[in-house]
């Protein structure tokens, strides 16, 4: 409570008095005390309570604001800010036409006299007397439908305020606190905050301010109250006395044992008593009602909740994606030599069918980004892309991992758990090196692939899932199957559309297509740009047979992005000693500069010693390893002086 007397001014004697918080003064009529004297700016001053204690501030007025304070003038700067206590005055500009303020402020109530006072704990089913009115039980009822009806938390609230007005004739004013979510507690009632305010009739000024002593009993004690005839019953509580409420009514909102918020009701124009008979109807609306406010804020929580995990999981399926294929508007595989030109042509014709693709190759080709490529180019896209390696788990474990388990199923499954089948549901299930699966685990394998169903570890009853299988193998599966380490069936159900990706010295077109694109990858990484390849350091990536294939190729430049100053260019020097050892190869093949016949024949006599070499001087052998009968061979050997 906040009251002001002004003591000189050019209208001395004015009182101004406020159940409000803060009160602005200043010579603008949207002020809330309105000074015409000039030495008052328009924004003055504010007084407004902080931490329990009234606090001045100066809005950066013309002729300043200070408290005189026993006999002490205490300025106050521009947009600073003081306590008041006890007997303070405010002054308002300099001089003798300076503006002079005695403000009174009160932070507490007295202590209610309530004169009926009923626990959120029998609250119920309404009253007998209440029963046998007609008219006030339809009322009632329409109240109730009308709250029930309403959807999110805002229209819940307004639709008990106009459903309570309308119940409770008397009432004049309705006003509906709740406590703020982030205060669970409810023990701050800052936490509190006005959500609607109605006036029957008409539309109110601002918020209606909550009485105090009604609030804090309604609170704390968890129970309805009635104040007739307040101004009396409740003694000299200011917040009571500066609204002139003749008579209160206040209902908690609750959810078990957390106080939700606050419904009251007044009457402030003629002295009309709340009698118990409205107190029933207003608590067995405030019942329903507390309910609709704890499901609208559910449900407002579960949508942004909702919102969020959308959000989170587009990101991370995005992230996922660009990781994995280099995003939706790239090309995810890198490659334009006649090999990897006819794999991408296979690959797109099979994407959106159904059948399960079996993908071959050597280790590090990039079995996993085919796969990835199967499962985003597919209409599958917006579904989950997962994988799992089969060698990177013993069976028993493998077998969780791919069908989920039941709680209690084995040692150490302490709850239910999902497994990679029902987690793709809808989507791809990527299973790498397929073949060092056992074979117990293959029939489980062969019935998911069949029936469409899987039965986790422990469970009695099987699971309807509709999952792509893209498996991969570096092996030949089929040697696996006649050796008996792969089961037969399998092998024909994951073998509908085999796609084999060509190692990378069946492709040498791509490495430097390759190698620049994980320079500029691994440079953006590391934050140290580079220049290019040199032309010989490129020759010497093409001419290496990359027995890891893509894999090393990726390591080999990073390495090098390392090594390089920032800005230079790679040279031989900085390449690996297995990759420069072609180097030494080059130097004793390159033939002296003369004809074409004496280079082409210098050619020759090198690959013919190296045969010879290679195979002992073994010429039947060595005929055979290059094709040619062994009269042919010694020929050749002749003409070139071998």
């Amino acid at each position: 409570m906040i009251r002001i007397e002004v003591v000189s001014s050019q209208a001395p004697g004015t009182k101004f008095s406020a159940p409000r918080d803060s009160v602005r003064i200043g010579r603008a009529a949207s002020n809330d005390l309105v000074l015409t004297d000039a030495v008052v700016s328009s924004e003055h001053a504010t007084i407004a309570l902080a931490g329990g204690r009234y606090v001045l501030t100066d809005l950066r007025s013309t002729n300043g604001t200070a408290i005189l304070r026993r006999g002490d003038r205490l300025r106050l700067e521009a947009h600073a800010a003081a306590a008041l206590e006890p007997g303070d005055m405010v002054e308002l500009g300099q001089g003798a036409s300076a503006v002079r303020l005695a403000v009174t402020t009160s932070t507490e109530d007295e202590a209610p006299r309530m004169l009926a006072v009923r626990h959120i704990d029998d609250i119920g089913p309404v009253a007998t007397s209440v029963e046998q009115d007609e008219s006030r039980v339809r009322a009632l009822y329409l109240a109730q439908k009308h709250v029930s009806a309403a959807g999110d938390l805002a229209e819940v609230v307004d639709a008990i305020a106009d459903a309570v007005l309308e119940l409770i004739p008397k009432a004049t004013h309705a006003c509906i606190v709740l406590r703020d979510d982030d205060d669970p507690s409810g023990a701050d009632a800052s936490a509190y905050v006005p959500i609607v305010t109605r006036a029957r009739g008409q539309v109110p000024a601002g918020p209606i301010p909550i009485t105090r002593s009604v609030f804090r009993k309604v609170v704390t004690e968890r129970a309805a109250v009635v104040a007739a005839d307040a101004q009396q019953a409740v003694g000299t509580s200011e917040s009571l006395l500066g609204t002139a409420i003749r008579s209160t009514l206040a209902v908690p909102l609750w959810s078990k044992d957390e106080i939700l918020g606050v419904l009251q009701l007044d009457n402030r124009e003629t002295t009309v008593i709340f009698s118990a008979q409205d107190l029933e109807l207003v608590a067995a609306v405030a019942h329903n009602a507390s309910l609709a406010v704890a499901n609208a804020r559910l449900v407002k929580r579960l949508r942004a909740a909702e919102d969020r995990l959308k959000k989170e999981n587009s990101f991370l399926k995005g992230r996922e994606q660009e990781r994995r294929t280099g995003g939706r508007d790239k090309q995810p595989i890198i490659g334009s030599s006649a090999p990897m030109k006819a794999l991408i042509a296979q690959l797109d014709k099979v994407v959106d069918t159904r059948v399960t693709v079996l993908i071959e190759g050597e280790t590090g080709v990039g079995k996993e980004l085919i796969a990835a490529a199967v499962h985003y180019r597919s209409r599958r896209r917006d579904k989950l892309f997962v994988s799992q390696n089969c060698a990177a788990m013993p069976e028993n474990l493998l077998e969780s991992e791919l069908f989920g388990h039941k709680k209690g199923s084995f040692t150490g499954a302490h709850e239910d758990k999902k497994g990679l089948f029902e987690i793709a549901d809808g989507g791809t299930l990527f299973l790498d090196e397929v073949t060092e699966m056992a074979l117990s685990l293959q029939s489980k394998l062969l019935r998911a692939l069949q029936e469409g169903e899987i039965r986790p570890v422990g469970a009695t009853q099987e699971k309807k899932v509709d999952v792509r299988i893209v498996a991969a193998t570096n092996r030949n599966l089929e040697k696996e199957v006649a050796e008996g380490r792969f089961r037969e069936d399998l092998y024909y159900r994951l073998k509908v559309f085999p796609l084999r990706v060509p190692p990378l010295r069946e492709r040498r077109d791509d490495v430097p297509l390759l190698a620049q694109y994980f320079l500029a990858r691994f440079s953006t990484e590391i934050g140290k740009p580079a220049a290019g390849f040199s032309q010989q350091a490129m020759e010497l990536l093409e001419s290496y047979q990359w027995p890891g294939n893509v894999r090393e190729l990726q390591n080999e430049v990073q390495r090098l992005v390392i090594q390089i100053d920032t800005g230079g260019f790679v040279t031989p020097d900085l390449l690996s000693p297995r990759v420069r050892q072609i180097e030494g190869v080059v130097d004793r093949v390159r033939p002296a500069k003369g004809t074409l016949k004496e280079m082409m024949d210098h050619l020759e006599r090198w690959l013919l010693i190296e045969a010879l070499r290679e195979h002992g001087n073994n010429k039947t052998t060595t005929a055979r390893t290059l094709g040619i009968t062994r009269e042919g061979l010694h020929k050749k050997l002749r003409s070139l002086g071998l």
